[in-house]
């Protein structure tokens, strides 16, 4: 039986269950997440109009990422378990909000639901942080992307259950389009449950109790906010922490600024009876790309190093930008673009989330992550609300340039090299 730190702990049966209790419920909050948002632009469109029903979605991102805020707060007071089930409850409060604006036909509530509903992406999202807490050194990009790759299974499958959930409350007189989000309140409110009774022992309180075991204790308590754990590192070039954060928020704003345009460019050349099933065929090659391999990249963060990959995503994010930028209306080549769009995100995602988690004490990780999350949901929301003024001001071709352009502060960051002893860092 393998010990570390603390002998009344097996800190690697510990570690297995926990991965698992998160697996299983990655692909129920996924389901939940997605279930919902494929259908919540169509609820805002009935609701208040074409005009505003982008707005549910961007809703839901912007609740995401400052619900991170108070999440990882609590997580840092008490730990990970309290914070992931008042996220998922959240999320679940949320989509019962929702199915209430469209029986009462109020928008203000509607987006107040969807809002609450971003609880259920803010889980997610902390889970892949959770995932490292006790994870040996060599196997945390490993473990951390199995979780994110557990994501696809219920993004994948979620939408092809949306007319059933539909159909299923339609006899308890619930208006249409508002099905999937009680499902979602279900799936939400299971995967709480889940958490709340079995992920225990709880791996952040664990992990600390083996710091304060094994490290001998500084002058003064560690630092317990973001601002001070990313500037802990050592002096010299910028901390470790900082470039795990930056490649997160630069990933994510490069994929949704060229992700959310893609479906309008296809629709200057395709007519209505044929754009869904293209803009279908596009997403979903994008969404492989995110998450299929996402175990793989992580193989490769623990055996490369961390800043390697990040330069590898980076890489592909600009090859992404050159061939979607220059495909014009090729639907094949706009496939090829959003497929290496996706792999880029999922490097900079797991190699960056992984840097930053090894980058900063114990202490400080919830309050950290939680902010990497804040930054990466802020970056998003802003590159989806600004690239439909970009393409329509200058056109796509332009949309993929500047994109290409917002990964050089990365790019900068990456490429100085500091002598520290993080992996790859």
């Amino acid at each position: 039986m393998s010990m570390i730190g603390d002998p009344a702990v097996d800190v690697p049966r510990v570690q297995r269950r926990t991965l698992r209790l998160l697996f299983g419920t990655q692909i129920i909050g996924g389901i939940g997440t997605t279930i919902g948002i494929s259908v919540g632009a169509l609820l805002a469109a009935r609701l208040a109009g074409t005009s505003v029903s982008g707005l549910a979605a961007s809703a839901s991102v912007v609740g995401g990422a400052l619900l991170a805020v108070p999440v990882t707060r609590i997580m840092t007071g008490h730990g990970r378990r309290p914070g992931l089930v008042t996220a998922y409850a959240a999320g679940a409060a949320g989509a019962l909000l929702v199915v209430a604006a469209a029986v009462t036909n109020w928008v203000p509530l509607l987006f107040l639901g969807m809002l609450l509903f971003g609880g259920g992406s803010a889980a997610n999202l902390q889970a892949r942080y959770t995932a490292v807490d006790l994870a040996e050194p060599a196997r945390r990009g490993r473990q951390l992307s199995v979780i994110v790759w557990a994501t696809t299974i219920g993004a994948v499958t979620a939408p092809n259950f949306a007319a059933l959930a539909d159909r299923a409350v339609s006899g308890f007189g619930l208006p249409p389009l508002s099905g999937p989000f009680v499902f979602s309140a279900v799936a939400f409110a299971l995967a709480a449950g889940v958490l709340l009774v079995l992920l225990r022992p709880d791996p952040l309180l664990t992990a600390r109790r083996i710091a304060t075991a094994t490290i001998p204790p500084t002058v003064g308590p560690e630092p317990a906010g973001a601002t001070a754990a990313v500037g802990s590192a050592p002096a010299g070039s910028p901390p470790a922490a900082g470039r795990g954060v930056t490649a997160v928020a630069v990933g994510h704003l490069v994929m949704v600024g060229v992700m959310a345009m893609t479906p309008v460019h296809l629709g200057e050349s395709h007519g209505d009876a044929d754009v869904l099933r293209v803009v279908g065929i596009v997403l979903s090659a994008h969404i492989a790309g995110m998450y299929a391999l996402a175990p793989v990249v992580g193989w490769l963060t623990d055996r490369l190093g961390r800043r390697p990959v990040i330069l590898g995503g980076v890489g592909l994010l600009l090859a992404a930008c050159a061939v979607a930028g220059t495909a014009g209306h090729d639907t094949v080549r706009l496939v090829a673009g959003l497929v290496l769009l996706g792999l880029g995100w999922s490097a900079t995602m797991v190699a960056g989330s992984t840097l930053l988690s090894e980058s900063v004490p114990v202490e400080a990780r919830p309050a950290t992550q939680g902010l990497s999350d804040l930054l990466m949901g802020l970056a998003g929301a802003s590159a989806g609300a600004l690239s439909g003024f970009i393409v329509e001001a200058a056109g796509y071709p332009v949309l993929n340039l500047l994109a290409a352009i917002a990964t050089v502060p990365l790019t900068a960051l990456a490429l100085r090299v500091r002598g520290a002893a993080v992996k790859g860092s």
